[in-house]
């Protein structure tokens, strides 16, 4: 049956300006980090990306190395975009990285112009497409020097590979560095995309005023704490959960009882407000406007069902705020 998306996809999504571009993001936005490899199963990353799209998700963040193994991602993607998607695709987002291990030898990894251009290539192969929306840098690199990587962004953007750049994981002082030499060579940075949740602070400390300062929108990852910011945790650590698994992304000693004791008190908070703990850590990293999208993953549709019910009750009271910061301290 051919896919056909919803006619009333965007009337509960709110939209957000990136900075001081002209392009808008869907507040929620869905990454393929995990469950899009050769590792899961197909039909349920295309049943998830179809819900996601017919509930005004028009963004999709994806990277060389998601999968696993690295570049699966990108091609079950491909797959669905061919397959489902496609006459959508000025409806969509849709945005790769590179910056990680890809290939052996000195021209797979970090930030040179090398590495960047023929990965990007790879990506487009990958998933079909003659462009990407959104290429990011995906980590700083020691040793290439900055304006090397910043002029393959401006390269990419040249070569019409790309429609904006972005940053991820970058601290401030060198993300401020690479803002002025694109601004130089003419292609502004539209987006940086750090990890940023409850529990994951670092941002605060003077990212996000750089951002602002340079009119630079933001994307946080790992909005969720990789999922302990859920009710999944609330009475201890299932068997079948991440943090119970091998999972080198959340592990039982990340999980102290102490940091479950927050988690139960932000979550009679979240239940005062009539929201699920995940709906209010996501408005929580929203709150103030200063991030333009949290990015989510998912395995099940409820989950994006969740995400997208956050938009209707995503303010805060100040007598809230001082509660929660009074937890997270």
């Amino acid at each position: 049956m051919v896919y056909q998306a919803s006619p009333n996809r965007y009337e509960n999504m709110e939209y957000r300006r990136c900075g001081q571009s002209g392009l808008k993001l869907p507040v929620v936005s869905l990454g393929l980090w995990h469950n899009f490899g050769d590792n899961a199963h197909f039909e349920n990353g295309r049943k998830l990306i179809r819900h996601a799209f017919d509930h005004g998700i028009t963004h999709f963040d994806l990277a060389n190395n998601y999968g696993p193994p690295p570049g699966s991602a990108e091609q079950h993607f491909g797959r669905i975009l061919q397959e489902d998607l496609l006459p959508y695709r000025d409806e969509l987002i849709i945005s790769s990285k590179a910056g990680y291990t890809m290939w052996d030898g000195p021209y797979g990894d970090w930030g040179s112009k090398k590495y960047l251009v023929a990965s990007l290539n790879q990506s487009l192969k990958r998933m079909g497409l003659e462009y990407v929306d959104i290429f990011y840098h995906h980590r700083p690199d020691p040793d290439t020097p900055l304006e090397e990587t910043m002029a393959a962004l401006d390269l990419i953007v040249r070569q019409g590979k790309a429609l904006y750049v972005g940053l991820s994981n970058y601290p401030a002082d060198r993300a401020k560095k690479a803002f002025e030499i694109l601004k130089d060579l003419g292609t502004p940075c539209l987006i940086h995309q750090p990890k940023y949740s409850m529990f994951e602070r670092w941002v605060e400390a003077d990212l996000l005023d750089t951002l602002a300062d340079n009119g630079v929108g933001s994307i946080a990852f790992s909005p969720l704490a990789g999922g302990v910011l859920t009710d999944r945790y609330l009475a201890g650590i299932p068997q079948d959960s991440r943090a119970a698994s091998d999972s080198k992304f959340l592990t039982t000693d990340q999980l102290t009882e102490e940091k479950l004791e927050k988690v139960r008190k932000l979550n009679e908070i979240a239940q005062a407000r009539g929201q699920k703990l995940s709906q209010m850590a996501l408005a929580w990293v929203l709150r103030g406007d200063r991030v333009t999208s949290v990015l989510i993953g998912a395995s099940k549709t409820s989950q994006i069902d969740d995400a997208v019910g956050m938009v209707a009750n995503r303010q805060f009271s100040a007598e809230e705020l001082a509660a929660i910061e009074g937890i997270l301290v």
